[in-house]
């Protein structure tokens, strides 16, 4: 029995692999530059936001750099959050050689979407090198001069784990994953160019409902099943549905100390309300709350008992579980799992705000507290209406090509 339950926890890992946490900001941007610039065969680009700012351009004149080298690149963005991108700067890489096209919500306007959003923020190099986050190609997730970025974080993998985010960004590409038929053969194979220090299991994580995948909202699942003494979350949009919240307070029940770090600060008003309408479902459950203060908290991470990690561009909320197509990265290895543990408790010790109930109460009157249900309420309604269509595709089998 306990040899079956480690296999079950085990499965879809990839072995042999190299994983670095990298932090939103200069440090991001100077990664996916160098993997950009050091690029030989294929670059995947895949994001929600691509702005053609000071940060977009940067990214974009690396592009230009690796087209000349007859690198094959596939720019693949999100039609509703990256439509502000100049044509200007398209046409110079349709020039260059740059493939590129729109991921389509199903209805559109500059305000407004309906349907799926490609939210991953994912980019692999010759099928050896990758990163996957939270973080846009845009100048708030920058350090631009005296301002400082928003709150995120992306995994850097080397080895088989990129090789498997190759393919899922070829497939998505090229619409691969609508086929029903046995996909091509690989035009890559991972050869092993190094042996980890230790063994660093990675596998990448997906969620694209309509197309049956829900495979990071089973990763939450499994940490809240799994963890025996606790559990940190870096969650921007903080707002889980009724699935997370009974595995949360099954958790808490059990004695799993469990810390979940939001924005103080939000980009987003309404969902900073609506978080807020949650405090007391957590305070009842005796989960503790932490609020960033520095800066907007984008960050979208988790990680428990010391031993695992998953991070990307999954929001804890119903919009990321059911209407959007996400990817993250689930890392079980010791050691790493507890350096990015030090960095959270380093986090929540020198940037955050711990938020007490007693206090809280005292200082939420009637109305801010009307207001933070009527957010929550229409909060609810929203998420309802973004991903029912979805769910009537998903449930009657008939999905449609965007």
């Amino acid at each position: 029995m306990a040899r079956k339950k480690t296999a079950r926890l085990l499965k879809g890992y990839t072995h042999h692999n190299k994983v670095r946490l990298v932090h939103g900001g200069k440090d991001y941007f100077e990664m996916i530059v160098r993997l950009i610039d050091g690029a030989q065969k294929t670059i995947h680009l895949q994001t929600y936001i691509f702005d053609g700012d000071e940060t977009g351009l940067m990214v974009s004149d690396a592009l230009l750099r690796a087209a000349a080298r007859k690198v094959e690149i596939n720019v693949l963005l999100d039609g509703y959050a990256s439509q502000g991108l100049s044509r200007e700067i398209i046409g110079q890489w349709k020039s260059a050689g740059i493939r590129f096209r729109w991921f389509w919500p199903l209805l559109k306007a500059k305000k407004f979407y309906l349907g799926r959003r490609l939210h991953h923020k994912v980019i692999v190099v010759d099928a050896a090198r990758g990163m996957a986050g939270g973080v846009n190609i845009s100048d708030r997730y920058n350090d631009i001069g005296d301002v400082k970025a928003w709150l995120d974080r992306a995994l850097f993998v080397e080895g088989q784990a990129a090789l498997k985010l190759h393919i899922i960004c070829r497939d998505m590409w090229t619409r691969a994953y609508w086929k029903t038929t046995n996909p091509k053969k690989d035009e890559f194979t991972w050869v092993p160019a190094f042996v980890p220090d230790a063994e660093c299991l990675v596998r990448v994580r997906r969620n694209d409902w309509v197309q049956g995948k829900n495979e990071i909202s089973r990763s939450y699942v499994e940490m809240f099943r799994q963890a025996r003494s606790h559990i940190i979350v870096l969650s921007a949009y903080f707002l889980p549905g009724a699935i997370l919240r009974k595995q949360m307070t099954q958790a808490a029940r059990r004695g799993v100390a469990i810390r979940i770090i939001v924005g103080g600060v939000s980009d987003v008003p309404i969902s900073r309300l609506a978080e807020q309408y949650m405090y007391r479902w957590l305070f009842r459950n005796r989960i503790r709350v932490f609020e960033y203060q520095d800066t907007v908290l984008h960050g979208k991470m988790a990680t428990y008992d010391g031993a695992w990690v998953t991070g990307g561009s999954y929001n804890v909320n119903q919009i990321s579980a059911y209407a959007s197509v996400e990817l993250n990265l689930d890392v079980r290895n010791e050691k790493f799992a507890s350096c990015v543990e030090q960095e959270l408790e380093s986090l929540i010790r020198d940037h955050c705000k711990e938020i007490i109930a007693e206090e809280y109460f005292q200082h939420t009157g009637h109305l801010r507290r009307l207001l933070q249900w009527g957010a929550y309420e229409t909060v609810r309604v929203l998420f309802f209406l973004f991903t029912f269509y979805w769910r009537q595709e998903r449930e009657t089998g008939s999905a449609r090509r965007l």
